[in-house]
Protein backbone atom coordinates (compact mmCIF):
# COMPACT_ATOMS: atom_id res chain seq x y z
CA UNK A 1 0.00 0.00 0.00
CA UNK A 2 1.24 3.22 -0.94
CA UNK A 3 1.80 6.31 1.38
CA UNK A 4 -0.86 7.71 -0.18
CA UNK A 5 -3.65 5.24 0.42
CA UNK A 6 -1.94 5.06 3.80
CA UNK A 7 -2.89 8.69 4.57
CA UNK A 8 -6.33 8.60 2.73
CA UNK A 9 -8.06 5.21 4.66
CA UNK A 10 -6.55 6.86 8.14
CA UNK A 11 -8.25 10.43 7.04
CA UNK A 12 -11.15 7.85 6.62
CA UNK A 13 -11.08 6.29 9.83
CA UNK A 14 -11.17 9.41 11.76
CA UNK A 15 -14.24 11.43 9.80
CA UNK A 16 -16.26 8.30 11.10
CA UNK A 17 -18.55 8.73 14.46
CA UNK A 18 -16.55 7.32 17.38
CA UNK A 19 -18.38 3.91 18.60
CA UNK A 20 -17.19 3.95 22.34
CA UNK A 21 -19.40 4.97 25.35
CA UNK A 22 -20.11 8.80 25.01
CA UNK A 23 -21.39 7.39 21.50
CA UNK A 24 -23.96 5.16 23.55
CA UNK A 25 -24.76 6.92 26.71
CA UNK A 26 -28.31 7.26 26.84
CA UNK A 27 -29.84 10.01 28.20
CA UNK A 28 -33.26 12.23 28.97
CA UNK A 29 -34.58 14.06 25.37
CA UNK A 30 -33.02 17.72 24.94
CA UNK A 31 -36.54 19.08 25.59
CA UNK A 32 -38.86 20.03 28.51
CA UNK A 33 -39.28 16.83 29.85
CA UNK A 34 -43.21 15.87 31.55
CA UNK A 35 -43.89 15.29 35.25
CA UNK A 36 -47.12 14.35 35.13
CA UNK A 37 -49.24 14.53 38.23
CA UNK A 38 -53.00 12.64 38.36
CA UNK A 39 -55.17 15.49 40.64
CA UNK A 40 -55.58 19.37 40.41
CA UNK A 41 -53.33 22.28 41.31
CA UNK A 42 -53.43 22.85 44.71
CA UNK A 43 -53.27 19.20 46.22
CA UNK A 44 -50.76 17.19 47.89
CA UNK A 45 -49.65 15.48 45.00
CA UNK A 46 -49.55 18.23 42.87
CA UNK A 47 -47.96 20.31 45.87
CA UNK A 48 -44.60 17.66 46.09
CA UNK A 49 -44.64 17.34 42.25
CA UNK A 50 -44.10 21.02 42.09
CA UNK A 51 -41.19 21.49 44.98
CA UNK A 52 -39.04 18.97 43.48
CA UNK A 53 -39.62 19.96 39.76
CA UNK A 54 -36.84 22.34 39.80
CA UNK A 55 -34.24 20.27 41.36
CA UNK A 56 -34.68 17.59 39.70
CA UNK A 57 -34.88 19.65 36.06
CA UNK A 58 -31.28 21.19 37.72
CA UNK A 59 -29.62 17.88 38.61
CA UNK A 60 -30.54 16.40 34.60
CA UNK A 61 -29.98 19.51 32.44
CA UNK A 62 -33.37 20.04 31.54
CA UNK A 63 -36.42 22.15 32.08
CA UNK A 64 -39.32 19.99 34.14
CA UNK A 65 -42.73 20.70 32.92
CA UNK A 66 -45.23 19.94 35.86
CA UNK A 67 -48.37 18.56 33.92
CA UNK A 68 -51.57 17.85 35.68
CA UNK A 69 -53.86 15.41 34.42
CA UNK A 70 -56.79 14.99 37.38
CA UNK A 71 -59.65 12.83 36.85
CA UNK A 72 -60.32 8.96 38.44
CA UNK A 73 -58.61 9.20 41.44
CA UNK A 74 -55.42 9.61 39.30
CA UNK A 75 -56.11 6.88 37.22
CA UNK A 76 -56.19 8.73 33.73
CA UNK A 77 -52.82 9.87 34.03
CA UNK A 78 -51.16 6.97 35.09
CA UNK A 79 -52.64 4.91 32.47
CA UNK A 80 -51.56 7.82 29.95
CA UNK A 81 -47.94 7.51 31.24
CA UNK A 82 -47.90 3.65 31.20
CA UNK A 83 -48.43 4.44 27.36
CA UNK A 84 -46.49 7.19 27.24
CA UNK A 85 -43.07 6.86 25.18
CA UNK A 86 -39.89 4.97 27.34
CA UNK A 87 -37.44 7.31 26.56
CA UNK A 88 -37.46 9.46 29.49
CA UNK A 89 -39.45 12.24 28.17
CA UNK A 90 -42.78 11.71 30.77
CA UNK A 91 -42.55 10.41 34.48
CA UNK A 92 -44.99 10.97 37.10
CA UNK A 93 -45.53 11.46 40.75
CA UNK A 94 -47.91 9.61 41.78
CA UNK A 95 -49.45 8.26 45.37
CA UNK A 96 -50.37 4.81 46.29
CA UNK A 97 -53.62 5.97 46.34
CA UNK A 98 -54.05 5.33 42.32
CA UNK A 99 -51.24 2.73 41.85
CA UNK A 100 -51.67 0.14 44.47
CA UNK A 101 -54.91 1.21 46.74
CA UNK A 102 -57.18 1.50 43.79
CA UNK A 103 -55.78 -1.95 41.96
CA UNK A 104 -56.92 -3.89 45.31
CA UNK A 105 -60.94 -2.26 45.12
CA UNK A 106 -61.10 -2.27 41.02
CA UNK A 107 -62.18 -5.41 39.48
CA UNK A 108 -59.21 -4.51 36.15
CA UNK A 109 -57.14 -1.61 35.65
CA UNK A 110 -55.82 -0.02 32.28
CA UNK A 111 -52.48 -0.69 34.15
CA UNK A 112 -50.53 -2.78 36.67
CA UNK A 113 -48.19 -0.83 38.33
CA UNK A 114 -45.78 -3.72 38.77
CA UNK A 115 -45.24 -4.11 35.32
CA UNK A 116 -46.52 -1.15 33.42
CA UNK A 117 -44.10 1.05 35.31
CA UNK A 118 -40.07 1.35 36.01
CA UNK A 119 -40.56 2.47 39.85
CA UNK A 120 -37.54 4.94 40.09
CA UNK A 121 -37.78 6.24 43.59
CA UNK A 122 -40.06 7.41 46.85
CA UNK A 123 -40.47 10.70 47.28
CA UNK A 124 -42.47 11.30 50.70
CA UNK A 125 -44.63 9.92 53.02
CA UNK A 126 -47.77 11.28 54.70
CA UNK A 127 -49.29 9.44 57.70
CA UNK A 128 -52.88 10.00 58.91
CA UNK A 129 -54.23 10.60 62.50
CA UNK A 130 -56.33 8.91 64.33
CA UNK A 131 -58.94 11.26 65.79
CA UNK A 132 -61.68 10.94 68.51
CA UNK A 133 -64.27 13.48 69.15
CA UNK A 134 -62.68 14.99 72.30
CA UNK A 135 -65.59 13.68 74.53
CA UNK A 136 -64.85 9.68 73.67
CA UNK A 137 -64.24 7.67 76.30
CA UNK A 138 -60.88 6.29 75.17
CA UNK A 139 -57.33 8.69 75.49
CA UNK A 140 -55.16 6.08 73.42
CA UNK A 141 -55.20 3.13 70.90
CA UNK A 142 -55.30 0.26 73.40
CA UNK A 143 -58.71 1.95 75.47
CA UNK A 144 -60.72 2.42 72.01
CA UNK A 145 -59.78 -1.19 71.40
CA UNK A 146 -61.62 -2.14 74.59
CA UNK A 147 -64.39 0.15 73.85
CA UNK A 148 -64.85 -1.20 70.43
CA UNK A 149 -64.92 -5.09 72.15
CA UNK A 150 -66.98 -4.14 74.91
CA UNK A 151 -69.99 -1.91 72.45
CA UNK A 152 -69.56 -3.91 69.35
CA UNK A 153 -71.35 -2.41 66.51
CA UNK A 154 -71.71 0.82 68.60
CA UNK A 155 -68.79 3.31 67.48
CA UNK A 156 -68.96 4.66 63.88
CA UNK A 157 -66.13 5.56 61.97
CA UNK A 158 -65.94 7.85 59.41
CA UNK A 159 -64.34 8.51 55.87
CA UNK A 160 -63.71 10.53 53.70
CA UNK A 161 -65.06 8.38 50.96
CA UNK A 162 -65.53 4.56 50.05
CA UNK A 163 -62.41 3.02 49.10
CA UNK A 164 -60.24 5.88 49.79
CA UNK A 165 -57.11 5.74 51.92
CA UNK A 166 -59.44 7.25 54.72
CA UNK A 167 -61.78 4.07 54.60
CA UNK A 168 -58.92 1.41 54.28
CA UNK A 169 -57.27 2.80 57.28
CA UNK A 170 -60.20 2.08 59.16
CA UNK A 171 -61.08 -1.34 57.57
CA UNK A 172 -57.21 -2.60 58.71
CA UNK A 173 -57.63 -1.30 61.98
CA UNK A 174 -60.90 -2.65 62.62
CA UNK A 175 -59.17 -6.11 60.62
CA UNK A 176 -55.78 -6.34 63.19
CA UNK A 177 -57.82 -5.18 65.83
CA UNK A 178 -60.85 -7.30 65.99
CA UNK A 179 -63.04 -4.08 66.33
CA UNK A 180 -66.56 -3.79 65.16
CA UNK A 181 -66.88 -0.58 64.34
CA UNK A 182 -69.74 0.93 61.68
CA UNK A 183 -68.21 2.32 58.38
CA UNK A 184 -69.61 5.94 57.84
CA UNK A 185 -68.54 7.39 54.58
CA UNK A 186 -68.52 11.26 53.60
CA UNK A 187 -68.34 13.28 50.59
CA UNK A 188 -64.69 14.44 51.55
CA UNK A 189 -62.31 14.35 54.46
CA UNK A 190 -64.00 18.47 55.26
CA UNK A 191 -67.58 17.43 55.94
CA UNK A 192 -66.25 14.26 58.05
CA UNK A 193 -63.97 16.30 60.34
CA UNK A 194 -66.84 18.74 60.51
CA UNK A 195 -69.52 15.67 62.34
CA UNK A 196 -66.10 14.40 64.22
CA UNK A 197 -65.86 17.88 65.57
CA UNK A 198 -69.67 18.16 66.45
CA UNK A 199 -69.88 14.44 67.88
CA UNK A 200 -71.76 13.05 65.53
CA UNK A 201 -69.75 10.70 64.56
CA UNK A 202 -66.40 8.99 66.47
CA UNK A 203 -63.21 8.20 65.05
CA UNK A 204 -61.78 9.47 62.10
CA UNK A 205 -58.63 8.76 59.81
CA UNK A 206 -57.48 12.10 58.97
CA UNK A 207 -54.67 13.83 56.93
CA UNK A 208 -52.12 14.70 59.11
CA UNK A 209 -51.41 18.15 58.28
CA UNK A 210 -55.68 19.25 58.06
CA UNK A 211 -56.17 17.23 61.12
CA UNK A 212 -53.60 18.43 63.45
CA UNK A 213 -54.59 21.72 63.98
CA UNK A 214 -57.83 20.77 65.25
CA UNK A 215 -55.67 18.66 67.70
CA UNK A 216 -53.62 21.61 69.05
CA UNK A 217 -56.76 23.55 69.30
CA UNK A 218 -58.57 20.92 72.01
CA UNK A 219 -61.71 20.43 68.99
CA UNK A 220 -60.13 16.61 67.95
CA UNK A 221 -58.21 14.34 70.16
CA UNK A 222 -55.29 12.10 68.41
CA UNK A 223 -54.56 8.72 69.57
CA UNK A 224 -52.28 7.69 67.50
CA UNK A 225 -50.94 8.21 63.85
CA UNK A 226 -50.95 5.88 60.82
CA UNK A 227 -46.99 5.45 59.62
CA UNK A 228 -44.27 3.11 60.51
CA UNK A 229 -42.43 5.53 62.77
CA UNK A 230 -43.66 9.33 64.65
CA UNK A 231 -43.76 12.13 61.53
CA UNK A 232 -41.13 14.88 62.17
CA UNK A 233 -44.43 17.21 61.99
CA UNK A 234 -46.39 15.55 65.16
CA UNK A 235 -42.96 14.03 67.33
CA UNK A 236 -45.41 13.58 70.43
CA UNK A 237 -48.27 11.67 68.43
CA UNK A 238 -47.23 7.84 68.93
CA UNK A 239 -47.32 5.57 66.02
CA UNK A 240 -50.61 3.32 66.65
CA UNK A 241 -48.45 0.40 65.86
CA UNK A 242 -46.03 1.37 69.62
CA UNK A 243 -49.54 2.19 71.01
CA UNK A 244 -51.75 -1.42 70.85
CA UNK A 245 -51.15 -2.69 67.53
CA UNK A 246 -48.40 -4.17 66.40
CA UNK A 247 -48.00 -4.19 62.63
CA UNK A 248 -50.12 -1.43 61.67
CA UNK A 249 -49.63 1.20 58.65
CA UNK A 250 -51.39 2.76 56.51
CA UNK A 251 -49.96 5.68 55.24
CA UNK A 252 -50.37 7.63 52.09
CA UNK A 253 -46.88 7.32 50.20
CA UNK A 254 -45.38 9.26 46.82
CA UNK A 255 -42.96 8.14 44.47
CA UNK A 256 -41.86 8.54 40.77
CA UNK A 257 -42.15 6.26 37.78
CA UNK A 258 -41.66 6.13 34.29
CA UNK A 259 -42.99 3.77 31.78
CA UNK A 260 -42.15 0.51 31.71
CA UNK A 261 -39.24 -0.58 29.62
CA UNK A 262 -37.00 2.99 30.17
CA UNK A 263 -33.65 1.87 29.95
CA UNK A 264 -31.86 1.65 33.15
CA UNK A 265 -29.44 4.59 32.79
CA UNK A 266 -32.59 6.91 32.44
CA UNK A 267 -33.87 5.42 35.96
CA UNK A 268 -30.51 5.45 37.92
CA UNK A 269 -30.08 9.26 36.43
CA UNK A 270 -33.98 10.13 37.69
CA UNK A 271 -33.16 8.21 40.92
CA UNK A 272 -29.96 10.07 41.60
CA UNK A 273 -31.83 13.54 41.00
CA UNK A 274 -34.64 13.13 43.17
CA UNK A 275 -33.01 11.68 45.65
CA UNK A 276 -30.46 14.26 46.12
CA UNK A 277 -33.47 16.77 45.30
CA UNK A 278 -35.50 15.20 48.23
CA UNK A 279 -32.56 15.17 50.37
CA UNK A 280 -31.82 18.97 50.51
CA UNK A 281 -32.32 20.96 53.81
CA UNK A 282 -35.09 23.08 51.96
CA UNK A 283 -37.20 20.74 50.01
CA UNK A 284 -37.06 18.18 53.54
CA UNK A 285 -37.82 20.99 54.95
CA UNK A 286 -40.83 22.20 52.96
CA UNK A 287 -41.96 18.61 53.19
CA UNK A 288 -42.61 18.78 56.65
CA UNK A 289 -44.44 21.99 56.63
CA UNK A 290 -46.79 19.82 54.37
CA UNK A 291 -47.32 17.05 57.35
CA UNK A 292 -45.05 14.76 54.67
CA UNK A 293 -41.97 13.30 55.40
CA UNK A 294 -38.88 12.93 52.90
CA UNK A 295 -38.57 8.94 52.12
CA UNK A 296 -35.60 7.76 50.56
CA UNK A 297 -34.80 4.12 48.92
CA UNK A 298 -33.58 2.45 45.23
CA UNK A 299 -35.43 2.04 42.67
CA UNK A 300 -35.27 -1.90 43.57
CA UNK A 301 -36.00 -1.08 47.31
CA UNK A 302 -39.06 1.00 45.83
CA UNK A 303 -40.37 -1.16 43.76
CA UNK A 304 -40.56 -4.08 46.02
CA UNK A 305 -42.22 -1.98 48.50
CA UNK A 306 -44.89 -1.22 45.97
CA UNK A 307 -45.51 -4.45 45.39
CA UNK A 308 -46.00 -5.18 49.12
CA UNK A 309 -48.46 -2.69 49.58
CA UNK A 310 -50.47 -3.75 46.74
CA UNK A 311 -50.54 -6.91 48.61
CA UNK A 312 -51.58 -5.31 52.14
CA UNK A 313 -54.55 -3.63 50.88
CA UNK A 314 -55.87 -6.33 48.43
CA UNK A 315 -55.48 -8.48 51.34
CA UNK A 316 -57.52 -5.55 53.34
CA UNK A 317 -60.07 -5.34 51.16
CA UNK A 318 -60.74 -8.98 51.19
CA UNK A 319 -60.69 -9.26 54.97
CA UNK A 320 -62.96 -6.20 54.79
CA UNK A 321 -65.52 -7.82 52.49
CA UNK A 322 -65.13 -5.18 50.04
CA UNK A 323 -66.67 -5.97 46.65
CA UNK A 324 -64.43 -4.42 43.31
CA UNK A 325 -66.03 -1.76 41.52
Amino acid sequence: MTTLRRRSLLAGLCSLPLAGPRAQAVDFPERPLRFVVGFPPGGPNDLLARLIAPGIGERLGRSVVVENRAGANGEIAAASVAKAPADGSVFMLASNGSTTVAAALAKSMPYDVRTDFAAVAPVGINPMLLVVRPDLPAKDVAELLKLAHDKPGKLNGASAGAGGATHLALELFKSLGKADIVHVPYKGGGPAMADLMASMVDVYFGGLSTALPHVKSGKLRALGQTGEKRSVAAPDVPTIAESGLPGYEAAISYGVFLPAGAPQPLVDKLHAAVDATVRSPEVAKKFTDLGADPQFGTPAAFARYVADDMAKWARTAKDAGLKPD
